[in-house]
């Protein structure tokens, strides 16, 4: 399991002298962490970890905000939209399990832990990784069922979309645990500060040579093929429907463009998750099957960076251009706002009255002394001093008012326009 952690000549240290070696046996394992050796610049490494940082605030606030949004309109989800949570679950898994591992080894210019974390990071790498994969697969073979074949992929339910994504972990699960299982291995990266697949064991393993070719064909070459089949069958399906659509506007013509949106969104995510992992597959295949040693480590590091980049698309893109997602968003944004504001205000939100509190202009110059509550008003408080409009984002807020009896007559007096003595009397 572990032979992928082996240094090669050249990264492995010189062999120290007899005392070290004493040394080390006594502190136990402290120098594992020196067979992971930065095989770039620093230069490199602090230039991967600051984008590194980047993605990683970018992906866990995008993510974090999509699935918000999407809890809380869980009522009204559509059964497709089901896949677009899960894949923010993955990139979200993705951006907790492996950047703050990545980061600081970046930095250091040096993988900061143990073979034990090491083989953490790899297999939530595979496991976050064809997850994603496997969930726009299934993604846009459920857009083309729903878009070509309608008749089918109306009686498509929530029930069958939560099956199907069972299914997805299941099978990202399979080839994650496969070299926990000894049908290959996992291993330091060739740049020297991340964990992936050990791509030099099949050069001389059969069993990692085969878990390679089962990884290509069945995570990259039938998944990609699938995506790109289902998505022109949809492209020709919407082309030859289009001017039926724009003849007929009915509530079904409606629903088809709603499905025309999802197809968009989701074809977007899928060409921005392929060209983010295509190029790691080249390399990784690169090295696989060619000469490892011709392989540039910087090459590996750049297709790393390009593929974490795949956890900022699904966000981006439902949050930024589907309309449900974002009015959604909005009315949260504005809700959190103006309790934000209320809370800042030191007032309490309340529902506005049916009846105006705006004060009376009236003189009290002639006020009696008999005052009672307004029985039709509800209490005012003032408006809030720090808020500068009603409109601006805090609340209007009603000022408590009197009823003032002049002789046979009454008039309505805000609290605050009465003299000190009435105010105390009324209080």
């Amino acid at each position: 399991m572990f032979r992928g952690f082996e240094a090669t000549e050249s990264q492995r240290p010189q062999d120290p002298a007899p005392e070290a070696v004493n040394l080390n046996l006594m502190m136990g394992n402290a120098s594992d962490t020196a067979i992971f050796i930065s095989n770039i610049s620093k230069e490199n490494d602090f230039l991967m970890g600051s984008i590194y940082a980047i993605f990683g605030v970018l992906s866990l606030l995008g993510n974090s905000i999509l699935l918000f949004v999407a809890y809380r309109k869980k009522s009204t989800l559509k059964p497709a939209e089901f896949f677009v949570v899960n894949l923010s679950i993955s990139d979200l898994g993705m951006t907790i399990t492996l950047f703050p591992l990545a980061i600081p080894s970046a930095f250091a210019h040096k993988w900061l832990f143990d073979e034990l974390t090491c083989l953490y990071y790899a297999f939530c790498g595979v496991l976050f990784g064809l997850s994603s994969l496997t969930n726009l697969t299934v993604l846009s073979s459920v857009c083309c069922l729903k878009v070509c074949y309608p008749h089918y992929g109306n009686k498509f339910s929530s029930a069958h979309a939560c099956l199907l994504v069972v299914g997805v972990w299941c099978y990202a699960s399979i080839f994650a645990v496969g070299p926990l299982a000894q049908w290959g291995h996992y291993g330091p990266e060739p740049y020297g500060t991340a964990c992936c697949i050990n791509w030099e064991a099949p050069n001389h393993e059969l069993s990692a040579m085969t878990y390679i070719v089962c990884l290509f064909l069945f995570c990259y070459v039938v998944p990609c093929s699938i995506i790109f089949v289902s998505y022109i069958f949809i492209l020709l399906t919407v082309r030859g429907s289009r001017q039926a659509v724009q003849q007929h506007v009915s509530p079904q013509n409606k629903t088809a463009n709603a499905h025309t949106l999802i197809v968009k969104l989701s074809v977007a995510v899928c060409i921005g998750f392929l060209m983010a992992w295509s190029p790691y597959a080249v390399v990784a295949m690169w090295a696989a099957f060619g000469d490892y040693e011709t392989v540039p480590p910087m090459a590996f590091a750049l297709a790393a960076i390009f593929a974490k980049s795949s956890t900022l698309y699904n966000p981006m893109v439902y949050l930024v251009f589907k309309p449900n997602f974002r009015k959604s968003l909005c009315r949260d944004a504005a809700q959190c706002r103006r309790r934000l504001c209320a809370c800042l205000c030191g007032c309490e939100a309340r529902p506005a009255p049916k009846s105006s509190c705006t004060p009376s202009q009236r003189s009290n110059k002639e006020v009696s002394n008999s005052t009672r509550l307004s029985n039709g008003l509800p209490e005012c408080h003032g408006t809030c001093r720090h808020c500068p409009e009603t409109g601006a984002g805090c609340p209007a807020t009603p000022q408590r008012t009197a009823r003032i009896m002049t002789g046979s007559t009454h008039s309505e007096v805000a609290v605050s326009q009465l003299s000190n003595e009435l105010q105390s009397d009324f209080l």
